[in-house]
Parts: structure tokens; C-alpha cells; sequence
């Protein structure tokens, strides 16, 4: 999911890592367990004056089934599902609104359950999940073939 947020006038850092559960610091190992609460997540700092909050949920919503309340493509379970989380009023009105034209767009036959939740203590993952995509290149390219997600969102988008 950080690729197309990459190398963006304005986008000024993405760090992966677990936000939302129970459970100080978690580890990998614990937050693929589904049992913190934690979802997997990237935490993508950018410059307002130049990338705007509207354009990152624009490139957001094409990346994932906003449909799917068990995970994502091959990827089950809580710690996957979707969400939007939000650091003030502005932006919390801005994803709903967001989430509300992806609702209405007539893309999806199922209800859009991706929640917009208030940010709650985000924890840096692992040095190893950092930039995976760039680190692990073959095992990324075969796990995104095989996950059906660019077909999803070639057909959805």
C-alpha cells in the first residue's frame, strides 16, 4: 500500500507499523496473532501546502476493498481490515465525505465498512517491515500477483 503515496511532491515519510489495539510496543508477531486489536497501518506524514489531505484519501480508497470487513485480498483477519484515522475535526469531516462519494460512486456492490476513527497511539514496526516492498522486491511482486488485489482494483477503479 505505500507505492503509489511515493515520491510525491508533499509526501514527506511512510513508516509502517500497528495502531488501534491493547497492547504497548507490539511486535509482528503478536499483531499477526489478530488478538491486540492492533491493525496493521502506514503512517504517511505530508506537507499540506502541497499535498492535500483530500488527494492522500483520493489515493487511498483505489488501494483496498472498502467492502471487505475480514482483511484485505489474501490477508484475513482484524489486524487487516481498513481504516481511515484521523488527527483533527477537518480531516474526520473530510473522510467521511470521502468515504460517503465512495459509497454512493456505484463501484461496489457491498456497503462500504471502512471505519474513520479518531488516530490512536501509532507504534513503528519492525526495521524488517520498513520499505518491505523495496528490501523483499520478488517476494512483494509474486505476494501482489497472487493476492488478487491488482485485479480488484483494475476492475473497481
Amino acid at each position: 500500500m505505500v507505492t503509489p503515496f511515493e515520491e510525491l511532491p508533499g509526501i514527506q515519510g511512510i513508516v509502517s507499523g500497528y495502531a488501534g489495539g491493547t497492547v504497548e510496543n507490539p511486535t509482528y508477531e503478536q499483531v499477526k496473532t489478530g488478538t491486540t486489536g492492533h491493525y496493521e497501518v502506514v503512517q504517511i506524514t505530508f506537507d499540506p501546502e502541497v499535498f492535500s489531505y483530500e488527494r492522500l484519501l483520493d489515493l487511498f480508497w483505489p488501494q483496498i476493498d472498502p467492502t471487505d470487513d475480514g482483511g484485505q485480498f489474501q490477508d484475513r483477519g482484524s489486524q487487516y481490515r481498513t481504516a481511515i484515522f484521523y488527527y483533527n475535526d477537518n480531516q474526520r469531516q473530510a473522510a467521511e465525505a470521502s468515504r460517503e462519494q465512495v459509497a454512493v460512486s456505484g463501484r461496489f456492490e457491498g456497503p462500504v465498512v471502512t471505519e474513520i476513527l479518531p488516530a490512536p497511539v501509532f507504534y513503528r514496526a519492525e526495521e524488517y517491515h520498513q520499505d518491505y516492498h523495496k528490501k523483499n522486491p520478488k517476494h512483494y511482486k509474486e505476494d501482489r500477483e497472487q493476492s488478487g488485489r491488482d485485479t480488484f482494483i483494475s476492475e473497481h477503479w
